[in-house]
């Protein structure tokens, strides 16, 4: 099972393809939920307000909790969010948005010149973003004495483990990111010290 998925790094430059008069600006935003989509559409539309169509698509999470959505947003059925969509699944990304903003330019462009230039704005932004790699990771909780705290650091350390936060109260308390594939080697060694409480977040 593959522990790791592709994602651009942030908000890609804007991208403008014409086709008969009409011009299509392509925009990729790097999201982690469903609620930092909509801002990012409705500031588009602010931004462009005088545009006829805001059609995107998005795709979120990995393995089987993955959610995607498709808009054509006035377009005929199946002609722009299918196309932009089509495009982040043949880059293989996940955590994006991507939309594209038609001005009509009077001239119809029919169902297969629609489908055509929704597909190639959507590849030309994604060609001009940067794609990264991430790691797929666990996160838990673990909590021990101030007398175990070296020996704990010590596995941390050894097993390159990131620590996202700490608190430091009667007992420490840290948040750890594991990468999936190294998370049951991981937390038997964490273990086998004994002195760990260890929550799966």
């Amino acid at each position: 099972m593959s522990d790791f998925f592709k994602t651009i790094s942030k908000a890609s430059s804007e991208s403008l393809y014409k086709e008969k008069g009409s011009k299509f600006l392509g925009y990729a935003f790097p999201v982690k939920n469903e609620e930092e989509i909509q801002p990012f559409i409705e500031k588009l539309k602010s931004e462009h307000h005088k545009a006829r169509h805001w059609c995107y698509a998005w795709r979120i999470g990995t393995l089987s909790e993955q959610k995607y959505r498709i808009n054509d947003d006035g377009e005929p059925s199946g002609t722009a969010g299918l196309p932009i969509y089509g495009q982040i699944l043949s880059k293989e990304l996940t955590d994006i948005l991507v939309v594209v903003v038609r001005y009509f330019g009077g001239t119809k462009l029919g169902v297969s010149g629609l489908v055509a230039a929704y597909k190639i704005a959507a590849q030309m932004v994604l060609e001009q973003a940067e794609i990264i790699t991430k790691t797929i990771d666990n996160v838990y909780e673990i909590s021990f004495s101030y007398a175990d705290q070296n020996k704990v650091l010590r596995v941390l350390k050894t097993n390159t483990v990131e620590i996202i936060s700490q608190k430091m109260e009667l007992d420490c308390i840290y948040h750890i990111s594991i990468r999936k594939s190294e998370s049951e080697r991981v937390i038997q060694a964490i273990s086998e010290l004994r002195c760990v409480k260890i929550v799966n977040k």
